[in-house]
Order: structure tokens, then sequence, then C-alpha cells
């Protein structure tokens, strides 16, 4: 079945605004690209701290060849007033193209519908909707931090089969294979903190890098839940809802352990699911998740909606994202 071209080009801006995701800030990890006789002149994504936006930085590598053109991007081009450059819906408008395709429209209140309605003054076309729940999935942090006032939580296990994540005496290294903790590494690649429990620095003294050739600066913040001794580097929350006073954090990793990914479950905190199994049966182990204070199984159902589901050598992974 052939696709049209609209779709391809916006899941190719879609692809590009991951590159962006955990380094950004406050601001959407946007993607964009403009096209020109079937051809990609120009293509960005927001970048580190921000800026430039993706808009920005694409029709730099456009030139004056983006007049004519048609540009996608993943969000609606900002249109509020900034100390740190012009709008991006300005830029578009004076690169003149021939159509504007955008996935989905700004949240923030200060652009939503101005962007669009400022190029639609000018004479050019734009077209909203393309793609719109990939767009919002691959920006999910930015809309969480909008809607919700707090990062978009994912929660990452490291499982045996029958649930535990060490043996009974805490060991736990490794339960999963090399495939699958390089995974997890690229996961963390992908958010601005990550977040651990008090136990586990005491039991682990844990560095939460990224240890992957190429993305070792792409490291998120630490932070831990409770009281224990970090270095000056980490940020101490007492609380799981204290995460929505963490600034300049749209994507957040929870890494456990036990009593950690509870609490998350319990405040209802946990946006998305990382569960990677290893084929190993531990018996009498630690379990993965402690109480979440469940008072009925039909309360259990419903609630999680599975994404993806892949091999990472002899291990398994699978992606869950809250069903409603």
């Amino acid at each position: 079945m052939l696709i049209s071209k609209d779709v391809h080009f916006m899941a190719v801006a879609i692809a590009l605004s991951a590159r962006g995701r955990g380094r950004t800030g406050d601001n959407p990890n946007v993607g964009c690209i403009i096209v020109k006789d079937g051809v990609i002149i120009g293509r960005g994504w927001t970048q580190a701290g921000g800026r430039p936006h993706a808009e920005a930085m694409a029709l730099e590598q456009a030139g004056q060849a983006a007049t004519g053109a048609d540009i996608y991007c993943t969000m609606e081009p900002c249109a509020h007033k900034s100390k740190r450059g012009p709008t991006c819906a300005d830029l578009v408008k004076e690169a003149a193209p021939a159509r504007v395709i955008v996935a989905t429209l700004d949240i923030d209140e200060r652009t939503r519908r101005q962007g669009i309605d400022r190029l639609g003054q000018a004479g050019i076309a734009v077209s909203v909707g393309v793609l719109e729940q990939q767009a919002h999935r691959a920006m999910a942090g930015f809309f969480t931090r909008m809607e919700k006032r707090r990062p978009h939580v994912t929660l990452k296990l490291a499982l045996s089969l029958d649930g535990c994540i060490a043996l009974a005496d805490g060991t736990s290294q490794w339960i999963t294979g090399e495939r699958a903790r390089a995974h997890a590494h690229l996961e963390r690649a992908r958010c601005d903190a990550i977040l651990v429990g008090a136990g586990t620095v005491a039991a682990d003294n844990p560095g939460l890098d990224v240890r992957l050739p190429g993305l070792e600066d792409r490291s998120p913040k630490p932070v831990v839940l409770g009281k224990a001794e970090v270095g000056d580097h980490w940020t101490t929350i007492s609380k799981p809802e204290a995460i929505a006073e963490l600034d300049g954090i749209n994507w957040l990793l929870v890494e456990g352990g036990a009593a950690t990914a509870a609490s998350f479950l319990k405040a209802d905190l946990v946006d998305r699911l990382l569960l990677y199994r290893a084929p190993i049966i531990i018996g009498g182990g630690l379990q993965g998740i402690g109480d979440i204070g469940l008072g009925s199984l039909d309360v259990a159902h419903g609630q999680w909606a599975r994404l993806d589901r892949r091999h990472l050598g002899e291990d398994m992974l699978e992606i869950y994202e809250r069903a409603a």
C-alpha cells in the first residue's frame, strides 16, 4: 500500500525530532524538514538548550531554495516573542514556502493557532494533523510538562521471568545481557534526568551515566528519592510528587529499586514502562515492584497498552504506555 508523500516526509521529521530528546530544556524536541521537487533541501531539530529551533536550523540549511518548497514541522512554528531570537512563524513566513505541513498544534497558549494563522494570513497553505499521534508521542515530555506540570516518566525494570531484580542477598549484576544493557543506556541518553531511590544509592553507588561510545556527553542529571549521601551534582527529592519541582526537565527515567518503582506507580506518575526480561528464573529473589496498594484486580486491568515487543539478544524488551 502506497503512503502519501506528506505522511512519508512527516515521518522523517518525527525521526529527526528524536535527536533533540533529553537536551532541549523547557522546549519541545521538534523536527523539521524542507522538501522541494521531492528532495530534502533542509533539515533541523531543536538544539541543546532549546535553540536554535528546528525550523530555524532547517531554513538556514535550505537558504533561498526554501521559497516555494514544502516545510514539514512536527509542531506548529512558535509565534510568541523571545529575547533569544525571532519567532519561527516569522522566519517561515519570510521564506515564502508553498505549503507548511504541521503534525500538531502547540499546546502553549502563547503560540497555539497563532503560528498557523500567521502563515495562513500570509497566503501560505497550511495543513495540520499529519501523524499527530506519532508526533505527540515523540514530544511527550513537553506535552506532559505543559498538561500535568511534571516531567514525562518512564519506569525501567530489568527482571527475571519470575519478576525478580536480584538474588535474595541483593546481587543484581547482571540480570540481563549486553544488548539489553546497551539499549537501557540508549534510553538514558534520551532523558533529561534519571532517578533512583536512596536504597539503590547506598547499595550500589551508581554512576547513572551513559556508557555508549559517542554518547557519553548525553548522561542525564542524577536524582535521588530520599536521604542519601550524594555529590553536589545530584538533586534530592523527598517524594515522587516533587518531580514537578525539577527545573527544565521534560523526560525523567526512573530506574529503581522496588520501593521506588512502587512509590511512583502508587502515586500514578508513570507514563511509560520499559520491561527488560531475561530468560532466567531466580526463585526467592527480590521482587521488582513493591506493594502499590492495589485493592482489586479489576482496577489493574486496562491501565497499560503495549507499544512494542522485541528481542535483544536472549532477552525480551516490552514497552507499554498508559492506556488512557
